[in-house]
């Protein structure tokens, strides 16, 4: 006697934006711009001197991960600051990302300061 399987169903529109956040997160520049912006907001131009990249370069990605709505811009002036839209949330995802990468052998903690309970302030002086 044959058994009948279960027909799952797949909602089309949440695999998209599943697919699109972690479409965001895998690509390694974004993944450092995120890392950076984990420390606190940024310019664009901050970024490109941290990261020795093209500004169209960051542009570019930081437009995406903008588009995902993982980053909030903040316009002063000619600049625009760029911050993570959800830091907890995301320090969340990171967090079980690293639960599963330890869990299957590649144990890696992908920047300390993701874990702060507070965004890193920058020393004044």
């Amino acid at each position: 006697m044959a058994m009948k399987a279960d027909v799952i169903s797949i909602d089309e529109a949440a695999t998209t934006a599943y697919a699109h956040l972690f479409q965001a997160l895998a690509e390694p520049t974004r993944l450092a711009i995120v890392q950076h912006l984990a420390s606190g907001p940024h310019r664009v131009r901050d970024l490109v001197a941290h990261m020795c990249l093209a500004q169209s370069t960051v542009s570019k990605h930081i437009a995406f991960l903008h588009e995902c709505r993982l980053l909030t811009a903040r316009p002063e002036g000619r600049a625009t600051w760029y911050a993570l839209a959800e830091p907890e949330l995301l320090r969340g995802l990171i967090t079980a990302a690293e639960r599963v990468l330890t869990a299957t052998g590649a144990h890696a903690v992908l920047c300390q300061h993701l874990h702060a309970t507070e965004p890193h302030q920058p020393a004044a002086g």
